[in-house]
């Protein structure tokens, strides 16, 4: 997942070294010199970001991922990364509030506290939203400030970390864990454990609380220390 900004930092060093405007580089390639301004807010297409690519003379995978120390991916063999030919795709990064009202619903139009951006497709895109880690109750894999992305639209699998809903004396809160299926009830219902990776914080229990799921976490973007 690559934050917006970055992406946006590229355009403008690959333009810097053409010396080239972003208003001239849209025109360039055929569009209004208005358009970059979409293009800074996340609204730009992978046919308009590869013939940007072109007109700059860099290649598409440096500006999406940064992954190459010049302008173009090395082909050497003693190069050990390589594009990953997935589009980037914008989605809404909520808090934990808004996700808790995101179940079954998709998306409801609520304000996100900002957006970020991921590779990860999902059959079902307005399902598909962000997440800030808050507090250590998954460290050390998760840490606070980590994005995670979810997918509102699977079902939970033993072994998944989930976003759930949990209700204790009535009241409703949102929670991070992973989820353990421990047995099946008297009606054929799965009793689950949302179990913490940190052995400090508490085991949640389905036949103690109302627990029910959100949706799973598809994908992990962790700030690198430079």
């Amino acid at each position: 997942m690559i934050v917006m900004t970055t992406l946006v930092e590229r355009i403008q060093e690959a333009l810097d070294a053409k010396k080239m405007s972003w208003s001239k580089a849209a025109v360039s390639i055929g569009l209004s010199p208005q358009a970059p301004a979409k293009w800074k807010k996340g609204q730009i297409g992978k046919e308009t970001l590869d013939n940007l690519a072109k007109l700059l003379e860099v290649d598409v995978g440096w500006l999406l991922s940064g992954q190459s120390e010049g302008k173009q991916i090395s082909t050497k063999e003693t190069s050990n990364v390589s594009s990953i030919g997935r589009n980037l795709i914008t989605i809404p990064l909520l808090d934990y509030v808004q996700a808790g009202l995101f179940h079954e619903v998709g998306y409801d139009g609520l304000n996100p506290i900002s957006s970020t951006w991921t590779t990860y497709e999902g059959h079902k895109p307005e399902c598909v939203f962000a997440l800030r880690v808050e507090g250590m109750s998954m460290s050390p894999e998760f840490m606070p400030g980590d994005e995670i992305v979810v997918d509102g639209s699977l079902e939970a699998k033993p072994g998944s970390f989930v976003i759930a809903q949990e209700v204790k004396h009535g009241v409703a809160s949102t929670t991070f864990k992973k989820y353990r299926v421990i047995g099946v009830n008297e009606f054929g219902i799965d009793i689950v454990e949302l179990v913490p990776l940190n052995p400090d914080f508490p085991v949640l229990n389905s036949t103690q609380i109302d627990i029910s799921i959100i949706g799973v976490v598809v994908a992990h973007n962790r700030p690198l220390k430079y």
